[in-house]
């Protein structure tokens, strides 16, 4: 399977902020334990990039990529330091054609029907919904799914354990983003075990709601 197929096979990309470049292999083995290959290492701290590259030199099961990919720039750092797909807020074109000259997966935020069909335009066929409780949820995405047949969604931004299944089972959505099996606090507090187990609920909860 290519990594499109595997994100849908798995159902979430956790959203992960690693603040401390010592956690990134625990974490990144404790999802794996949970049965998810993914992890979207957000560039919001100074030890990202650094996290990217333990993950990627240490735990070769684990899929990882950058996450609030801002331009070209921190792209190709993201791709030098392991990272395997970007992804992005908003719709940067630069950022797009790089990934596509260097083979990089990759998933921009797009909200408007305008910003989905630039996607289009650059060769893209799934974009990130964010923050997906903002601008309108299901019901938009739904409504956004229409027009554009061939478009997947990654929604992310107000997904969690009690709204999940509802937005899994839609047949539009590739797969669901969020923080809430690996926060910031359990991180932090190196609870991993913790990590694991809700890794294993969400996956087993997105495969029944796809059922």
């Amino acid at each position: 399977m290519n990594i499109k197929e595997k994100i849908h096979d798995v159902g979430i990309v956790p959203v992960v902020v690693i603040e401390d470049v010592k956690d990134a292999v625990p974490l990144a083995n404790a999802l794996l334990a949970g049965g998810i290959c993914f992890m979207e290492i957000t560039l919001r701290t100074a030890c990202a990039l650094d996290a990217i590259k333990e993950v990627a030199t240490n735990v070769p099961g684990m899929i990882v990529g950058a996450g609030t990919v801002l331009n070209r720039s921190q792209a190709a750092d993201a791709v030098a330091a392991g990272a395997e797909f970007i992804v992005s807020p908003g719709l940067d074109e630069e950022t797009v054609i790089y990934c596509k000259e260097n083979n990089i997966y990759c998933c921009p935020g797009c909200v408007t029907p305008t910003e989905i069909m630039k996607a289009i335009s650059l060769g893209l066929d799934v974009v990130k919904f964010f923050p997906a409780n903002v601008y309108g949820g299901l019901k938009a995405l739904k409504a956004l799914a229409a027009p554009f047949t061939g478009v997947k969604f990654l929604p992310t931004g107000g997904i969690n354990e009690e709204n999940m299944s509802e937005y899994a089972e839609a047949p539009f959505i590739i797969a669901i983003g969020g923080s809430f099996v690996c926060t910031k606090k359990d991180i932090k507090d190196n609870n991993f075990d913790k990590i694991t187990e809700l890794s294993k609920i969400t996956v087993e909860k997105i495969k029944k709601a796809r059922s």
